[in-house]
């Protein structure tokens, strides 16, 4: 599907395709696919009685793997290569402000969370920890002082929280059809807001 030509009414669509079709390439070092672990993320979201945006937020929060599924002129259309940022640069046309900021910021949350808590580095997978050093390591001070200046950050931790914990291959969790009448209502509440 062209991107131009994403709109309220397969928005959806256009994001269980990619699901479908793109979800169980492995996830880099990870024992789970990609879609397992989005999926995983829904499912720890929902168990803990989180609101619908989050839930939504911890389903989407990696698409921007799939930057491929992009166009080929991401860049001109402001999208980088950085899975974070070009997730939420494609979300940002039919989602909330929580949601894309959750997506946006979820890496800037594992290096803020090692630079704040000693025991949280301990805590990450192995791939992760290679990931960090990649993402710039943990924050320096004044990046933890901006980053904790978002109007989200509380949210932002938690879909982190959830992302580092969805990674177990036993855990059985819906398929993404079963989130997409969600995904429409989100959608469409914040667009009928704006």
């Amino acid at each position: 599907m062209n991107f131009e030509k994403l709109a309220r009414n397969n928005i959806v669509e256009f994001l269980g395709d990619i699901f479908n079709r793109r979800g169980a390439e492995a996830y880099i070092g990870e024992p789970v696919t990609i879609s397992q672990h989005m999926l995983q993320g829904a499912l720890l979201a929902e168990q803990a009685d989180a609101e619908d945006i989050l839930i939504i937020a911890a389903l989407l929060h990696d698409i921007g793997h799939f930057t491929n599924e992009f166009p080929d002129d991401a860049a001109e259309l402001g999208i980088d290569s950085h899975h974070d940022e070009a997730g939420a640069k494609v979300l940002e046309r039919f989602f909330p402000t929580i949601v894309t900021e959750c997506v946006r910021q979820h890496v800037a949350a594992k290096r803020y969370l090692c630079a704040i808590n000693e025991s949280y580095l301990g805590r990450l997978s192995e791939a992760s920890v290679l990931s960090l050093g990649l993402q710039g390591g943990p924050m320096s001070e004044q990046e933890v002082s901006e980053l904790a200046k978002n109007p989200f950050i509380k949210e932002i931790i938690q879909v982190r929280i959830w992302d580092d914990e969805a990674k177990d291959p036993a855990i059985e969790t819906p398929p993404f059809e079963y989130y997409a009448p969600m995904l429409q209502r989100v959608v469409d509440g914040h667009l009928a807001a704006l």
